[in-house]
């Protein structure tokens, strides 16, 4: 039981409301209607089924278009998942408790694993946001144009401003808690958001995730599909290794640990967040003036899902930031009257407008012309 609700994991879990211990070390099912509160099964609805439609998608794109990089991104996002989410829940599992400690615990949401400490909707988030950010740079010829590097730091931007928006919330309505103890991994802080999250989680990861299964997995060079058992060693590979990029990027502020290091640590990881920033604001205004100007794209270049699935993410997350406001106004040292830390705000809007520019931007792709013009025009 120690290694699974220890006294600093207890806190933290009564402070969302509920217990860890007894908790069953497979599944729960519970009452989405008898949730901590009513924007916990609307955000379940919103991810799960972004990430069914997506796989739906990737299959599609695999099967009919011969292409396997979406059904490699969806299945490599789990793989990443499986291997980094159990030492971050569980550190004491594999000895790194000096090393991070307890970083931080989901809520109880209608379905739950591994002790209560991983919620379906979590494991659905990373295969739906991967492909909500690939499709979104791909649909605007990101990779066509700047290849799989480039396409790869635009897919890390579009994931830092669609996850931010979500991961600025998300404390503030109980949908996790951060180990405000834990001074080693989870400050620096932007309000309460670990900055150290902000970066390798939101970016490094799913752009170099992308990377990996773009070069392992995608078409090959000289033509001709890939076999199933091919797509599948090379998906693994891209998800496993996915966390070295990860440990590559986190070297520079790592090497300044310390309470008196933390304005050095915040300066470096300010600067590669602003990297990715500037990168990615520059690839996305030269996709939305070659969206314009460019040939006219493949008949499949925007699809169903880039078409309404990322509209839909934006939508919900801004509708649930609107019913967070007046609690976010009232707070009082970044605490809300019901004793939730909040997010920043500026940080959300900006990145909102950021998400909002890459879904107009895919809005404005030019449909194909027909090569032939239908009778009668």
């Amino acid at each position: 039981m120690g290694y699974t609700c220890d006294p600093v994991a207890e806190r933290i879990a009564e402070g969302l409301g509920f217990s860890c211990r007894g908790a069953d070390a497979v599944v729960t099912f519970r009452n989405p209607f008898d949730l901590a509160n009513a924007t916990m099964p609307v955000l379940e609805l919103l991810i799960v089924g972004g990430a069914v439609f997506a796989l739906v998608h990737a299959w599609r794109r695999w099967r009919r278009d011969g292409d396997p990089v979406n059904i490699s991104l969806w299945f490599a996002s789990v793989v990443y998942l499986a291997v980094i989410e159990p030492p971050l829940y569980f550190p004491g599992w594999f000895g790194l408790e000096e090393h991070v400690g307890f970083i931080f615990s989901h809520n109880v949401f209608t379905v739950q694993f591994m002790y209560d400490r991983l919620p379906l909707y979590i494991v659905a988030f990373y295969p739906a946001i991967s492909q909500l950010a690939y499709e979104l740079v791909r649909a605007l010829g990101v990779f066509a144009r700047r290849g799989p590097l480039l396409g790869s730091v635009a897919v890390a931007f579009a994931c830092q401003v669609f996850y931010e928006i979500f991961d600025q919330l998300g404390p503030q309505l109980r949908w996790w808690a951060w180990n405000p103890g834990n001074e080693m991994i989870n400050q620096p802080a932007l309000a309460s958001v670990p900055m150290n999250s902000m970066l390798l989680f939101a970016s490094v990861s799913f752009g170099a995730m992308t990377y990996l299964v773009v070069r392992l997995a995608g078409p090959r060079d000289g033509g001709g599909p890939r076999t199933g058992r091919d797509v599948a060693w090379r998906t693994v590979l891209a998800g496993a290794a996915t966390p070295l990029a990860m440990i590559v990027v986190s070297a520079p502020s790592g090497a300044f640990r310390g309470e008196d290091q933390l304005g050095v640590q915040r300066a470096i990881l300010s600067a590669e967040l602003a990297v990715v920033w500037i990168a990615g604001l520059w690839l996305l205004a030269d996709a939305w003036r070659a969206s314009r100007t460019g040939p006219a794209p493949a008949p499949d270049a925007s699809p169903l899902f880039v078409r309404t699935y990322p509209a839909v993410y934006l939508g919900v997350l801004v509708v649930l930031w609107l019913t967070a406001l007046p609690a976010y106004f009232a707070s009082a040292g970044g605490v809300t009257e019901q004793g939730t830390p909040v997010g920043s705000l500026w940080y959300a809007a900006l990145c909102t407008a950021a998400a909002a520019a890459f879904v107009l931007a895919v809005l404005r792709v030019r449909a194909p012309r027909p090569a032939v013009e239908p009778v009668g025009s």
